[in-house]
């Protein structure tokens, strides 16, 4: 009979593991992903018996060698959900205080007198059923999202924001950044998010706005071109049918 002597860092050791799969297993099932995580975890099993239980010797390093050559394939497979996972670790509320305060960078704020033109343009477009997307960024650059867009630098503006969503405007299309207090790039193209589990009812500027509150701290605001609600993406959650005050307590939330 064996006895195995289980101490606390052991204790330690199994449940962060077990909060790693969950973790992975939460990631993978929102990418759309999981049939792949089933079968990695299939494949460890195997590599795992026929290593450590059987002794195949030959099976045994043949496992071995695609397992050190998988794990390159991983990285390259999920760089995105890996990418998320880093972006969602660093913007955790403690994780970037404690960033902020040994480099001294001061958490980015959006000021009550910019937030309220563009609530005042989400209602005015949503009455009139104009579809929008802006996304309201915070701590987390989008500087790759602006790249895909028209550079324009403008002050924030209620008409100007209206105009630029105009059905026949030729920038309409596509997001609009906001950065520091400023309207920075119009038409820009957002990360589509591939997750199962958003209703069907919810269109494309739903899933690009999703995409992009799973991959970053910003605020992603949609105006319904179908209804004319307005609802808010953030931290991969949908706030569906605001009205203003509503909003404008959402856009002030940060984590």
């Amino acid at each position: 009979m064996f006895f195995f002597e289980v101490g606390i860092k052991d204790v330690i050791d199994v449940l962060l593991v077990a909060f790693l799969l969950y973790y992975t297993y939460k990631l993978m099932k929102a990418s759309g992903s999981i049939n792949v995580f089933t079968g990695i975890l299939i494949f460890i099993l195997i590599w795992l018996v026929v290593s450590q239980v059987l002794e195949m010797k030959l099976l045994g390093s043949i496992f071995d060698k695609l397992v050190s050559v998988g794990v390159l394939a991983l990285i390259i497979l999920f760089q995105d959900e890996i990418r998320r996972f880093l972006l969602t670790l660093g913007s955790h509320r403690h994780a970037s205080a404690l960033v902020r305060f040994f480099t001294g960078n001061k958490q980015e704020s959006i000021k009550h007198d910019e937030i309220m033109p563009i609530v005042m343009a989400c209602i005015s477009m949503g009455k009139r059923k104009m579809g929008a997307l802006i996304v309201i960024e915070h701590n987390l650059p989008l500087d790759e999202v602006v790249r895909t867009g028209e550079m324009i630098n403008a002050d924030i503006n209620q008409r100007l924001i209206e105009n630029i969503f105009f059905k026949n405007s030729p920038l309409h299309d596509g997001a609009m950044v906001i950065s520091k207090g400023r309207i920075k790039a119009v038409g820009c193209i957002l990360p589509v998010s591939h997750n199962l589990d958003i209703p069907k009812e919810l269109g494309l500027r739903h899933r690009a706005a999703m995409g992009i509150s799973q991959g970053s701290d910003a605020h992603a605001i949609i105006v319904s071109e179908e209804t004319g609600s307005i609802s808010v993406a953030y931290e991969g959650q949908f706030y569906l049918r605001l009205n203003a005050e509503e909003l404008e307590s959402l856009l002030t939330k940060k984590s």
